[in-house]
């Protein structure tokens, strides 16, 4: 493959956040390295991906979506990384969601063969864009969500421009943000995409999370709701498709439990219909945003597998982390590390102290500290008076809303059940 080769052949260097080389070394050296963040070795700050978090995060979700009766094509807009997308259709995921037509070139490019654009792709020029990249790609899979009779137009460009016969069109259901609003243009989308050359309807789709609030029973009630309307359209698009395998898509990471539990009976009593998921964070977790909603799941009854209950809070293990260093001591009662917005999320809260090292031995002293605020480069902690922090300690941090994180980083390094760096993920944000 093109896209990995130029990868395995880039030589990193102090370009890159959190490579400590001047020179640089082949990209697929790393591993030999024996660098290990919580000892200074790399050019902090830097963000680490806990390989065995990731993989037990992985396998727990996939166990879970075969017990529930679903499938799930992990969002690829949080990491942006052809390697983890790969590992997790590999591991059993039925493919890959992008939000747009340049994630869906990273992923193509890197050998993902069944996408599902989660997303209205805009008019007609970016038809034609689309339609470009899918006549380079005519053995892809592909799906993309459309709530008009203008979207539907532009995906008919797409299939015009590629040549294709049976592009599919997932006719979205929204509030809060796209989707049709109502059942009159969930008939007009129908109706547009029948009448289209080079189109055929392949189920309905839904974003959940559009319709949460901070109060979990009103959250509740308005998914219900948005559930109630998907199945409504799920029936009106199967009236107008009779006998073709169709697609019910939603599925976040904060309430796949209970859109599984609304839409796989729908799919299931249809007999020629599957539900897709489409969570990507989860696989990450976090100490902020998700750390809350997977207690929130454990609220509503937890991870049900094969009968058996499973804490979600448990179960899924925050696997990012970002390391930093002690910059300065100015005043009593303030330190100043050397991370800021460029570097960590803060749209959901902001790092959390987790651990200390001096010397790559652990200090104790997180319970201490706080991230109070964040500049460009410099993030401001609460110290306890009588705390021993010094200039130099690196402190590892836990970040909130992996999303907003990742993609400020263009390679994430994977790190052993030993802290030591075993390989680099690089990430394609464009």
């Amino acid at each position: 493959m093109q896209f990995l080769s130029r990868w395995e052949s880039q030589r990193l260097s102090t370009t890159t956040r959190g490579i400590p080389l001047v020179d640089g070394l082949p990209i697929e050296e790393i591993a030999g390295q024996d660098w290990q963040p919580s000892r200074g070795d790399l050019a902090l700050p830097a963000l680490t991906l806990d390989e065995a978090a990731f993989a037990a995060n992985r396998d727990l979700f996939l166990r879970w979506c075969k017990s529930a009766g679903v499938a799930v094509a992990p969002h690829a807009k949080t990491p942006m990384s052809p390697e983890l997308a790969r590992s997790l259709r590999e591991a059993g995921a039925w493919g890959t969601t992008v939000a747009n037509i340049q994630q869906a070139a990273v992923l193509l490019a890197s050998g993902e063969r069944r996408l599902l654009l989660a997303n209205e792709i805009g008019g007609r020029a970016a038809g034609r864009r689309l339609g470009a990249l899918l006549g380079a790609y005519p053995d892809v899979e592909f799906h993309a969500f459309a709530d008009s009779p203008a979207a539907v137009a532009a995906l008919a460009e797409a299939a015009r421009i590629a040549g294709r016969s049976e592009l599919s069109v997932l006719v979205e259901l929204g509030a809060g943000r796209a989707g049709a609003r109502d059942r009159a243009a969930v008939e007009a989308t129908i109706a547009a995409v029948l009448a289209a050359e080079g189109l055929l309807l392949g189920g309905v789709a839904t974003y959940e999370g559009a319709v949460a609030t901070p109060d979990a029973d009103e959250t509740m009630r308005a998914i219900a709701v948005l559930m109630e309307r998907t199945i409504a359209a799920f029936a009106l698009v199967r009236h107008a498709a009779p006998g073709r395998p169709l697609i019910i898509s939603a599925g976040g990471s904060a309430y796949f439990d209970v859109v599984a539990r609304a839409l796989a009976p729908s799919a299931q009593a249809d007999g020629n219909a599957s539900v897709l998921l489409r969570s990507g964070a989860l696989f990450f977790a976090d100490h902020g945003i998700y750390a809350r909603a997977f207690a929130e799941l454990d609220r509503r009854g937890g991870l049900v597998i094969d009968g058996a209950r499973h804490s979600a809070a448990e179960g899924f293990r925050p696997a990012l982390t970002l390391w930093a260093e002690v910059l300065s001591r100015p005043e009593a009662g303030l330190a100043i590390a050397g991370f800021g917005m460029r570097d960590a999320s803060f749209d959901q809260g902001l790092p959390v102290p987790l651990r200390v090292f001096r010397d790559g031995v652990a200090q104790g002293l997180a319970s201490t500290l706080a991230v109070t605020r964040l500049n460009d480069q410099h993030a401001f902690l609460s110290v306890a008076p009588d705390s021993t922090l010094a200039v130099g300690d690196v402190i590892a941090f836990g970040i909130s809303h992996p999303c907003t994180c990742l993609d400020r980083w263009r390679v994430i390094l994977g790190l052993d059940s030993d802290g030591v760096v075993t390989r680099a993920l690089p990430t394609q944000f464009g």
